[in-house]
């Protein structure tokens, strides 16, 4: 199946009770194959047809609030559009599910793939999970509502558009009897009453204030300590649900990184997405010309997993950041996240390459990144510090 249908077949396997659906390209698939559902009485959901991508987002808050399991999806400018509401469902620790299928944001227009629109939204208060084929859009989805109502946080599973959105691959799925077993129903930390009325994300103040009972509750900076300490102390529920997830499927997702020869490597890529499936071919070719190349890809990137990281690259020498988004004026996130990880541990510090490619769908193909390998190699040898991302296959 595609990486769309996989993840609509998730939200179904997931029983969800009500779904936004609004179309945009590459993502558009979704909905369609959700309200199949609907419509043929294989899924009891309310879907409701949104104007636009802001209204989406408002009608998943909504219905979370009042105890519903809520689906949406979006990509590239739909995205940047749910803006403030992002910002919103994570302040009322709401645990909302959304598939992005990666694209480029405009303008100038593109329907292609990068990373920028995710990445770019990635300090809003929502788990990232990175999905590098389609098996892992299905199994990511279903371990996103696991995760995200236990620890009150909504999470984007992130998965490139077209190369994955579009690309029929095997999906291996669990039965919906397994998926009910792994994911009971969404039971909301409170009860909305109408004859015991609440205020939900009132004004907050600078100081904490007593409620009518006089307990005090948190100032508005309380609120945002709670959510970062949340994202501190996610790995463990995190590692508790992968490894119930492994015992159902067989098909285990307890190490935030997909490794490949990465034990004795000198040389590792450094990425995420399908990008980390070109890395594996890229790193065969390479091995067999006698260099010990291996790839790390981050299937977590919030919260991120700076420990894990650090140790899974200190024995490397060089280090290539291949990545499909740039933080204009500087580098690459991933590398920004990886360098202040390898700065808290101690021992060598790697030389560090980073690669912006692929934007708006440039075709990256192994060969392109065993160039990459080639030329970060020369620069290492010759004692070059590259300050600035290099552009491969950007043209004029």
């Amino acid at each position: 199946m595609t990486g769309t249908q996989a993840a609509a077949l998730a939200a179904k396997l997931c029983r969800v009770q009500v779904i936004a659906a609004y179309p945009i390209t590459p993502q558009s698939k979704i909905p369609e194959v959700l309200s199949e559902y609907v419509e043929s009485g294989q899924l009891k959901a309310e879907l409701v047809r949104v104007e636009s991508e802001h209204s989406a987002m408002t009608v998943c808050i909504s219905a979370s609030l009042v105890g519903a399991r809520v689906f949406t999806a979006t990509a590239a400018n739909g995205l940047a559009y749910m803006h403030e509401q992002l910002h919103w469902a994570a302040g009322a620790r709401l645990p909302i599910v959304m598939p992005v299928t990666n694209r480029g944001l405009g303008a100038p227009w593109t329907i292609l793939n990068d990373m920028q629109d995710t990445i770019a939204q990635r300090d809003t208060g929502w788990m990232q999970f990175y999905c590098m084929n389609n098996q892992e859009v299905l199994d990511q989805t279903i371990l996103g509502y696991k995760i995200a109502e236990q620890l009150l946080i909504p999470v984007m599973i992130c998965f490139d558009g077209f190369r994955l959105s579009h690309t029929v691959m095997p999906v291996e799925t669990p039965s919906e009897e397994q998926v009910d077993g792994f994911l009971p129903p969404y039971k909301t930390p409170y009860k909305i009453d109408p004859q015991n009325p609440v205020n939900i994300n009132p004004v907050v103040l600078t100081d904490p204030i007593p409620d009518p009972h006089g307990e005090l509750c948190p100032s508005y900076m309380g609120f945002r300590h709670r959510l970062q300490q949340t994202f501190e102390d996610a790995w463990p529920t995190i590692g508790a649900a992968t490894r119930e997830f492994a015992q159902l499927t067989g098909r285990s997702y307890e190490d935030c990184l997909f490794r490949y020869q990465w034990e004795d490597a000198e040389m590792l890529f450094v990425t995420m997405g399908s990008l980390s499936s070109e890395a594996t071919e890229a790193v065969d070719s390479l091995r067999s010309q006698g260099i010990r190349a291996g790839v790390i890809g981050l299937r977590v990137f919030r919260p991120f997993p700076a420990a894990t990281l650090a140790q899974a690259v200190s024995r490397a020498k060089i280090l290539l950041v291949v990545e499909k988004a740039i933080s204009y004026g500087y580098e690459g996130a991933l590398a920004t996240e990886l360098k202040a990880a390898l700065y808290q541990e101690n021992g060598s510090r790697p030389a560090i390459f980073n690669t912006i490619v692929g934007l708006g769908g440039k075709d990256v193909k192994p060969k392109d990144l065993e160039q990459i390998a080639r030329d970060s190699a020369e620069e290492a040898a010759e004692g070059k510090i590259r300050t600035n991302p290099r552009w491969f296959g950007y043209g004029i």
